[in-house]
């Protein structure tokens, strides 16, 4: 049977489809058995790439490179049909549009990610003007729970002063880090304003999400994304 997918709300235009799994669907990472029954929902394979924490945006349009999977963290497509992934387990993915639905985003955000740029590098690729692009913030680990350290804390607030309203402090040298807070702020620095989505804890909704940091497993789920071809 298969799991329960959670679909993006958002008004995004009709062509362009993005959803999130849950961990009813099985472990998705590389060489699971999860990823046979996700291509049932699915118009072609999908295109993952090899995560890195990093900021890297790969075209999804461009052939892939010979070699294995390529070392990026976001994904920009424009042709109908090209499926987009990325693994998550408490890391947030997040799908940009724009309102005419002609091009897609996905960005895997975790702290370090968000903290380097990741998601104005994925605005940036979409070669678009960043008030016509939409955003939807998907499950990752919640405000309540995420304690990060000094270091991390000091990674947002010396780029970005503003960044302070997005940590709450639980103990010495440790705070409570909002990440759907920083993701809305770093979209809104980079033009995007239309933003949805960010209600979701993978950490606390322990029948529903796989999280890393609860668990200390590898299993993962996954973001998926791709434009539908105009007519069908």
């Amino acid at each position: 049977m298969m799991g329960e997918a959670i679909r993006a709300d958002w008004p995004a235009h009709p062509r362009v489809h993005a959803f999130v799994t849950t961990r009813s669907f099985g472990d998705l990472r590389e060489g699971a058995e999860g990823r046979r029954g996700l291509r049932t929902l699915l118009p072609a394979d999908p295109l993952w790439l090899r995560q890195v924490h990093g900021v890297e945006v790969c075209d999804a349009d461009f052939p892939r490179s010979a070699g294995g999977l390529v070392e990026a963290d976001a994904w920009v497509a424009r042709q109908p049909g090209v499926v987009c992934a990325i693994q998550i387990a408490d890391c947030m993915p997040v799908v940009l549009t724009t309102s005419a639905g002609d091009v897609i985003g996905l960005a895997h955000a975790g702290w370090r990610g968000l903290a380097r740029g990741v998601l104005e590098n994925t605005v940036r690729a979409m070669d678009v003007r960043p008030q016509e692009v939409l955003a939807w913030l998907g499950p990752a680990i919640g405000a309540r729970v995420y304690e990060v350290g000094d270091e991390v804390r000091a990674a947002f607030v010396e780029r970005d002063g503003e960044a302070q309203s997005a940590f709450t402090a639980a103990r010495a040298g440790h705070w409570l880090l909002d990440l759907y807070a920083i993701a809305r702020q770093r979209l809104a620095r980079a033009g995007v304003t239309s933003i949805f989505g960010g209600h979701f804890c993978t950490y606390t909704e322990r029948e529903r999400f796989f999280s890393f940091r609860r668990d200390l497993t590898s299993e993962r789920m996954a973001a998926l994304a791709w434009l539908e071809a105009p007519g069908a």
